[in-house]
């Protein structure tokens, strides 16, 4: 067991899955747990799940325009917005105009 997965047990109701994400992306996943103070990997895991699942705020559409941004930032193509761009952006997905 790694450290990694420290916080888990043997409970009947849980079933493992398996998904496989980029060394980089499990790199930043794993500095978050710690950073935030999860107990495991699993656990950050599984309430971001949760989270995702429960209380969706974007729809695919704005977390792929946020993604993009992120990229076009990092490479120094990016354009940057307002915060009221962004919030008006991300209403108008809320709202069902993908």
């Amino acid at each position: 067991m790694s450290d990694a997965d420290a916080g888990a047990t043997d409970d009947p109701d849980m079933t493992t899955i398996t998904v496989k994400v980029p060394q980089a992306f499990l790199d930043d996943l794993d500095a978050t747990w710690r950073a935030e103070d999860f107990p495991s990997r699993s656990e950050f895991i599984r309430w971001a799940l949760r989270d995702a699942v429960k209380h969706p705020t974007f729809s695919r559409k704005g977390w792929k325009d946020i993604a993009a941004s992120e990229h076009q930032l990092a490479t120094g193509e990016g354009q940057t917005y307002s915060s009221e761009e962004i919030r008006a952006r991300l209403n108008e997905d809320t709202d069902g105009n993908e």
